[in-house]
């Protein structure tokens, strides 16, 4: 079976709050069709995935490893609070990232 994929590479920059969901929105309806890769630091956008990867560059003795991983929900409520809060997560910030996704739940229903 052939799935075409596209990658979409940060096409968020410089956007945010209403314009970051139209286009978390619209990536989610291309999603209906494609497969979708999409590499972003907007909130908004992470939280319309369906899966979501953590990437991590490390440097180890002068080598460069990049390591890929799968976020379970609660890596995803600590990674998209990041987004939201830069370094200092708090509660407050994570309850933030919880509503956040569920929001997206709601607004993917909505789009279906």
């Amino acid at each position: 079976m052939n799935v075409e994929t596209i990658v979409f590479d940060e096409i968020d920059t410089g956007v945010s709050g209403r314009v970051a969901q139209a286009i978390g929105d619209k990536i989610y309806k291309v999603s209906q069709f494609l497969q979708v890769l999409c590499i972003t630091h907007l909130p908004q956008v992470a939280a319309m995935s369906d899966i979501q990867f953590e990437i991590k560059k490390e440097t180890v003795k002068d080598k460069t490893e990049t390591k890929v991983s799968i976020l379970n929900d609660l890596q995803r409520i600590e990674a998209i609070s990041l987004m939201l809060a830069g370094t200092k997560v708090t509660d407050l910030t994570r309850k933030h990232a919880q509503e956040l996704l569920e929001l997206a739940q709601g607004e993917q229903q909505r789009l279906d």
